[in-house]
């Protein structure tokens, strides 16, 4: 008789599943030295079997059930968002109270390119942890459900996805302390697009943009169709363009530290007090006042994550081939290329550069582009 394929166990299929390596020993001893000299005049037992190949811990694989209709096994789970994390603990929200949770030894453990199993924003399902008959407070998450709108970086040789299942993310930098970094600005554009969430470019600090510089790097996102405004935390100008634009959405704020994100969020929801800091007068370098990226549910409906400050955007998994699509100002051009694999950087005949000398392409945006596009580790 065939051998039968699919064939499913009570509650679910049997598969073979990739998992991380672990970093213990392998099984095989080699201590052949050391067992000799402990046994001085004794005689060594010769060994019957060796493993040379690692099991149990040490597998590359595991055997785990596969539900054909997932729903079915998670009917006796409680439904949560991850509103933070908390070193081997995720904070989950199930709408009356929030539960720390570890996470499932099959969901950390598996094959994955990402830093952490779960992110804020992850829709989950997990199990309470009981002692007898008593609620222990506490819960395990089973299940990650499908993510989408993922603000992603890499991190090391790994993937760290900041935020998930969000539409927008508000882009702020800032008019001074410190200076605008346009290039940063483009590298998390590229990012959001990148994760199919729209970008919103937000200039904050405009009391201190004496030199009107701000408003012009501003200005060449509104030129291109984003959406973008200035704003203020001390004065309050544009807050309540602000307000608008987070109700009833599900957002990530995101920017250089020292930019004034948690300022602004500070004074878009009275109450928050989130701690904020002055940026350093020599270096113009803020403090990482906010250390991880947490969810704020928002009393006019929505909510925002608001993540850590930082100096540099590594996109590098994005690949190379895609950063046309995502400055926008070049796709018009890019059919009037002599190659049609044109990387518009060094080609006789690319239209993008033409366009460039034309000045219909910003020359600053265009510099970002290459210096991006050229930049080492970037996928092909």
């Amino acid at each position: 008789m065939g051998k039968k394929k699919g064939r499913k166990k009570k509650g679910g299929k049997k598969v073979r599943v990739t998992f991380r390596r672990n970093r213990s020993s392998t099984v095989r001893d080699k201590s052949w030295t050391d067992r000799a000299n402990q046994a001085q005049d004794h005689e060594i037992d010769s060994v019957d079997s060796e493993q040379v190949r690692a099991k149990g811990n040490l597998s590359r694989q595991r055997t785990i059930i596969v539900h054909d209709d997932p729903s079915q096994a998670q009917q006796h789970l409680n439904a949560g968002t991850v509103i933070a994390l908390r070193g081997l603990y995720a904070d989950v929200d199930d709408g009356t109270r929030v539960y720390p949770c570890t996470i499932r030894r099959v969901l950390r453990t598996q094959q994955i390119d990402e830093r952490h199993p779960v992110t804020v924003g992850d829709r989950v399902r997990f199990s309470i942890e009981t002692s007898g008959d008593v609620d222990a407070h506490e819960g395990v998450i089973e299940h990650v459900d499908p993510r989408h709108g993922q603000l992603r970086r890499k991190s090391g040789r790994r993937i760290q996805t900041v935020v998930a299942n969000v539409d927008q993310a508000i882009i702020v930098s800032s008019a001074n302390q410190p200076t605008p970094k346009p290039q940063l600005i483009d590298r998390y554009i590229i990012a959001a697009l990148a994760g199919e969430i729209t970008p919103i470019i937000c200039m904050n600090k405009i009391d201190l943009d004496e030199d009107g510089l701000a408003k012009e790097v501003l200005s060449r996102y509104t030129n291109l169709g984003y959406d973008t405004l200035l704003t203020c935390a001390i004065t309050g100008d544009g807050i309540s363009q602000l307000r608008n634009l987070l109700k009833n959405k599900e957002s990530v704020v995101a920017g250089q530290s020292g930019v004034g994100k948690s300022s602004l969020l500070n004074v878009v929801e009275p109450g928050l007090s989130l701690r904020t800091s002055e940026v350093g007068t020599q270096n113009e370098k803020g403090r990482h006042t906010t250390t991880t990226a947490s969810l704020i549910r928002l009393d006019m409906g929505g909510y925002v994550v608001d993540t850590p400050g930082i100096r540099s955007f590594d996109i590098s998994i994005v690949p190379r081939n895609d950063f046309e699509a995502h400055f926008v100002e070049f796709v018009e051009h890019v059919a009037n290329c002599r190659f049609p694999d044109c990387t518009h950087t060094h080609e006789i005949g690319c239209a993008v550069k033409s366009a460039v000398a034309q000045v219909l392409i910003h020359p600053a945006r265009y510099t970002s582009y290459v210096d991006i596009f050229e930049e080492p580790g970037i996928a092909p």
